[in-house]
Formats: structure tokens, sequence, C-alpha cells
């Protein structure tokens, strides 16, 4: 994975605390559900719940899906990052703009 991928994989789960088995209450969103079930070593739910109310404001529910599922297989992420299809730049850089502002929303 490249240092830009690692960069924002990070800001998006790399703080994730909870253990993979724990369940996302019914409301939550399809990234925050990601988020906490992810394995990562060093979140809360409320960062999990940060990182979606910004993807709400920043990403359609497309898009929304799809980070979801690179959290899981952040590969996904990667293939994206550097496929020369218009569609996957733009959403490339419409991530890269969303995880810089989950650093400033959710630190």
């Amino acid at each position: 994975m490249g240092a830009e991928m690692n960069m924002v994989m990070a800001i998006l789960v790399g703080s994730v605390a909870l253990a993979a088995m724990s369940a996302a209450p019914v409301s939550a969103g399809v990234i925050e559900r990601a988020c906490r079930q992810s394995d990562r070593s060093a979140a809360t739910p409320e960062l999990c719940r940060c990182i979606q109310k910004v993807a709400n404001g920043s990403l359609s529910f497309r898009e929304r899906r799809k980070v979801a599922k690179w959290i899981k297989e952040p590969h996904m992420a990667q293939e994206v990052r550097q496929s020369d299809r218009r569609g996957d730049e733009i959403l490339w850089e419409r991530y890269k703009a969303f995880g810089a502002r989950v650093q400033e929303v959710c630190g």
C-alpha cells in the first residue's frame, strides 16, 4: 500500500478501538458500521459516528457504500486510486477531500 493510501486509511479507521465482533446500532450508517466492525486497534464509537457524519455531508450514498467496503478491503481503494478511469479519479479526489475533512472535524 502506498504512503498516501496508508495516510487516508489511518485518518478513517486508524483509531478504531472496537473489537471486530461489536455490533453497531441499527441506525448507524454504512461507514460507521464498517468502522465499528473493523479490527483496527485504537478508536471509539464516537470517532466512527463522527466519520459517518462527515461522510454524510461529503459523499453521496453510493460513494459512502463504496468507501465502507474499502474499510473492510483496503486493496479495493488501492485499485481505485491507481485506476485510469475518470470516474475513479473523481471518486479518489472526493475521498481525499473527505479524509482531510475527517481529520479536521474528528481529530
